[in-house]
């Protein structure tokens, strides 16, 4: 059986993103993203807890993520979740793991970021994507279940 390597966040950026330039003139963006979970403790009282979401696009993905998300930007994140290794200037050993965003969607309206509705796969873009807050609005209410 194959195995499935698989992130899915919804959330907002935590910072504009960092673009750079490979040596071969490849973008590559890095930011990151914050998800909230609301939950009720033992004593019944609601708490919140944040979650930091390292990403990184690369191509016409990162540009894209360069040119129309800043800080406080909501996206659909989609892709597999890597870790990658390094060594510091001391010589030591570094890991981070990270999200390769292969699918990036805007979800803010389009007056707050100036490019809401759009999509970013593996390098194409596509205008008009599905707002997921609409996606339900069509679904038929006789379900077989």
């Amino acid at each position: 059986m194959s195995s499935i390597n698989k992130a899915i966040i919804i959330g907002r950026l935590g910072q504009d993103p960092d673009v750079r330039y490979t040596q071969s003139n490849t973008a590559v963006a890095n930011f990151s993203v914050a998800t909230n979970e609301r939950f009720k403790d033992r004593n019944g009282e609601f708490q919140e807890r944040t979650e930091w979401h390292r990403i990184v696009a690369w191509g016409r993905t990162a540009e894209i993520c360069q040119e129309y998300l800043k800080k406080g930007s909501q996206v659909y994140i989609e892709g597999p979740i890597q870790t990658r290794e390094w060594e510091d200037k001391e010589g030591q050993k570094r890991y981070t793991t990270e999200i390769k965003a292969i699918i990036m969607k805007m979800l803010d309206n389009r007056g707050e970021t100036g490019g809401g509705g759009m999509e970013s796969s593996g390098g194409n873009q596509v205008a008009g994507a599905v707002d997921l807050d609409d996606s339900f609005d069509d679904m038929d209410d006789d379900l077989p279940f």
